[in-house]
Order: C-alpha cells, then sequence, then structure tokens
C-alpha cells in the first residue's frame, strides 16, 4: 500500500524510478519507458545505472534506440548510506525524448512561420520598413518623420535628397507603407547600378522585335500597378533619359520600347538623389524639367554630422544592438572617443558608424575598461587622425594635461561625483541624470576611478 503510494507521487514528477541495493540488484521500480526498452535489450544494469554508488546529478544521454531513434533520458542518481556506508541507489529518470521533440517541432513551426510572414510581406508591397523603423533622438530627424507622414498621405511624387547613408529608402518604404498604397506594390530600382542601354528598357518594358533579342516584357513603371516606384539616384540617369522620363511623368503614359501603344501610369513615384539638385541642374547633370517634375514635394534628410545629438544616440543603439547580437559585453565608449565622434564629419553618415561600431563590438575585449580609439579600425584611424577635428581635440586634451584644475576628471569633480552618487543612494539612473552624464558613462567613471560605497 505505502509502496503503491509512493510509486504513485513519484510517477506525478518523474518518469521512472529504480532502486539497488549494494549488490546492485534491484530491489524496488518503476521503470521509464527508455529504461525499460534497454533492460529488454539485455544491458546489464551498471550500464543502466553507470553512476552507482555516488552522487550523480542530471547526467544526459541516450539509453537506446529505437528504429535507429536515440532515446533520450536525463537521469538523477544518489546513494543511500547508513553510518557512511552506501546501503543502496536509488535513480530518478525523466524522459526527454518527446520534450525535445516538441522542442524541435515548435522551432520548425516558428521557422516556418515567420518565413511565411516575410514572403507575405515580401509578395504583399515589397517593402521592409515602416516609419518605426527610423530611429533618432534630434529634432531635425522628429520634424522630418512627421513631414513625411503628411505628404504621405497624398499621391505626389516626391523627391528624397540626402547624402549617402542617410536613410532614403528607408524614409521611401516607410511613406509608402503609411499611404493608401500600402497594399500595393513597392518597387524599387538603383538607376546608378544599370547600364544606360538597359535602364529605358527597364523602366518602361519592350515588345518582342524591338531589338536583337527583345521580348515582350512590362517595365517597372507598369509593374508598379497603383503602388510606388522608388527611383534611387536618380541624379544618376544619362540626359537622354530624363527627358523620356519627364514626359511619362508630365502625360502619365508610358510607351514600351518598339511600340506605339500607350499605357496609363498610376503609380506615384519617389525619387531619391544623394547630390544636391541645384548644383547639380548648374553643371548641366539633370535638367530642370524633371526637377520641378519630380519635386511635386521634397524632403531633405540632414547628413549626420549636423545632427550631433543623433551621433550619441546611435551610438549607444548600435553598441546595444551588436552586443546583443554577438551576445557579448562590451564596455562603454570613452568620452574622449565620443568627442572624436562628435568632430569627426561621417561622410558615410548613420550607415558608416553602424559598420564602424559593428566592427568595433567584434574587436573589443570584455576586459577593457572602455573603448578607446586604440580600438577602432586602422583605416579608421588614419581617417580621424588626419581629420582637423581631431587634431583640435588632440590640443585641447593638451591644454586640459597643462591645467588639471579645469578637468572635468579632477579630484574635485571625483569626489562630486561620489558624493552624487551617496545622495541617490547609488541609484546609477538618478545619478547620472543629476550629473547630465549617460549610465555608461558614469559606469565607466565608477571604474576608472575606482569609486564605491562607504562604510
Amino acid at each position: 500500500m505505502i509502496a503503491a503510494s509512493v510509486g504513485s507521487i513519484l510517477r506525478s514528477f518523474v518518469d521512472g524510478v529504480i532502486v539497488l541495493n549494494d549488490r546492485h540488484e534491484i530491489i524496488w521500480h518503476d521503470l521509464s519507458e527508455e529504461i525499460s526498452l534497454a533492460a529488454k535489450a539485455g544491458l546489464p544494469i551498471s550500464e543502466l545505472i553507470p553512476s552507482a554508488g555516488r552522487l550523480d546529478f542530471s547526467r544526459y544521454r541516450a539509453h537506446s534506440t529505437v528504429n535507429g531513434v536515440p532515446k533520450y533520458v536525463n537521469y538523477s542518481t544518489f546513494p543511500i548510506q547508513r553510518d557512511g556506508e552506501t546501503i543502496a541507489v536509488f535513480s530518478l529518470s525523466t524522459n526527454e525524448s518527446k520534450l525535445k521533440d516538441w522542442l524541435h517541432q515548435t522551432i520548425e513551426i516558428k521557422r516556418q512561420a515567420l518565413e511565411k510572414e516575410k514572403n507575405q510581406r515580401n509578395e504583399r508591397n515589397g517593402t521592409t520598413f515602416s516609419f518605426p523603423d527610423i530611429k533618432g533622438k534630434s529634432l531635425a530627424i522628429k520634424g522630418l518623420i512627421k513631414e513625411a507622414q503628411a505628404i504621405a498621405l497624398h499621391n505626389a511624387d516626391v523627391l528624397i535628397v540626402g547624402e549617402t547613408g542617410t536613410g532614403k529608402e528607408l524614409f521611401a518604404q516607410s511613406m509608402h507603407n503609411h499611404s493608401p498604397r500600402a497594399k500595393s506594390p513597392f518597387v524599387a530600382i538603383n538607376c546608378a547600378a544599370i547600364p544606360e542601354n538597359l535602364l529605358e528598357s527597364t523602366l518602361f518594358g519592350t515588345v518582342k522585335g524591338a531589338f536583337t533579342g527583345a521580348t515582350d516584357q512590362i517595365g517597372l513603371f507598369e509593374y508598379a500597378k497603383d503602388g510606388t516606384l522608388f527611383l534611387d539616384e536618380i541624379n544618376s540617369m544619362p540626359m537622354t533619359l530624363q527627358s523620356k522620363l519627364m514626359r511619362v511623368l508630365q502625360e502619365r503614359l508610358v510607351r514600351r520600347v518598339g511600340s506605339n501603344e500607350v499605357t496609363p501610369v498610376e503609380c506615384t513615384v519617389i525619387s531619391a538623389s544623394n547630390e544636391d539638385p541645384e548644383k547639380l541642374i548648374e553643371e548641366g547633370k539633370m535638367r530642370l524639367d524633371l526637377f520641378y517634375r519630380i519635386a511635386h514635394t521634397s524632403i531633405y534628410i540632414p547628413p549626420l554630422r549636423e545632427r550631433k545629438e543623433d551621433i550619441r544616440f546611435f551610438t549607444d543603439y548600435f553598441l546595444a544592438y551588436y552586443s546583443k547580437k554577438f551576445s557579448k559585453y562590451v564596455p562603454p565608449f570613452s568620452e574622449e572617443l565620443l568627442e572624436v565622434f562628435l568632430a569627426y564629419p561621417w561622410p558615410g553618415n548613420t550607415r558608416e558608424l553602424e559598420h564602424l561600431i559593428e566592427n568595433v563590438v567584434i574587436r573589443a575585449s570584455e576586459t577593457d575598461e572602455a573603448i578607446e580609439v586604440d580600438h577602432l579600425p586602422a583605416y579608421m584611424r588614419r581617417k580621424i587622425f588626419a581629420d582637423p577635428g581631431y587634431r583640435a581635440i588632440e590640443q585641447k586634451q593638451k591644454e586640459t594635461k597643462k591645467r588639471p584644475l579645469t578637468s572635468i576628471f579632477s579630484a574635485s569633480h571625483v569626489h562630486y561625483i561620489q558624493q552624487t552618487l551617496e545622495e541617490t543612494g547609488w541609484n546609477i539612473s538618478k545619478t547620472a541624470k543629476k550629473l547630465g552624464i549617460t549610465r555608461q558613462s558614469l559606469q565607466y567613471h565608477i571604474k576608472k576611478h575606482g569609486l564605491g560605497k562607504r562604510d
């Protein structure tokens, strides 16, 4: 009666129990499926319970194979002792074969769901980004998002102007997804990536026999239907093709190469230029009439060097992102390096900063106290050292060393940081806010100056 009750209790949280005496003889058991299968296979008890006589907690192994598939059991074995002598052993086992199968099934279902969602999204309209994906802390970028959202609600052609790496396509896709055309296709083409003789047929389409090898093929204007056609780097489009593009946009009709028939253009056109259109017009690289045609409304994305708040924001954002991606702790950036970042012109803008921080996260050691200029790749150090902004910072640091009382890291300021920490009860967030610095910066100074709670 008692044994049955004990067995019932044990079965409620384990799949198998086996008890041996000091001669390795089974004196009681309630075997799990896998151990039963192994026993039927004629394996000795020493093979089933290799840890008899000692504590062996949470061992994991395949006890048997059924139809070529290993059956896994997690078991824990405990000795029963009297006066320091082992008189018996009991082992508890948990069948994890089914759990493992369920886990694999769950992962596979999740993978298929994500793949299906991704395919549906791409099949639905061909975009990846929307306005929540646009990051930034500066007033300039926040105002720009509001402006773009307002423009997106109308079916007006738009010109986006911004340097390389500022996120022009990110804005273009976001505007499409914010517009009434969100369920229609978003079609993008880089005008600089396609040869001139192919660009015309790619945009407008062809009919069979128009030229050697030509087939009946719709162009991107037709393919976009009532969605959005994104012409990236339109400033690279040849002048001869600009006149044809202007006519299509003016008449809202497209004629395939080699055809006399015209097809109505229903899509909205978003164009992007990484150069100043007015300068392009002066240099004869862009037609004035095309500029007025594509720029019913226009958006200018300021370069990163003009958005100092965003340099600090993206530094912290990408550091956290890639630390999580690579499952790696990375120390904060030193204040000296952050000053260098703020002074550097970032010709590649946000893309350049992101790639740099990804590189730094890979190279940095978890034992470093802070990320310094020396952690940057050699090519980046050369660019920074050659920049006038860095030389100005270097000169400022030399003057600071000559006048240590004016340094933020002087003894009085270290004492002030310690005092503020004591006042807030060593609350890092509150202290950082009172000092006007970031949490990472405060933690860096705590480690650098060896600050600690007073007894």
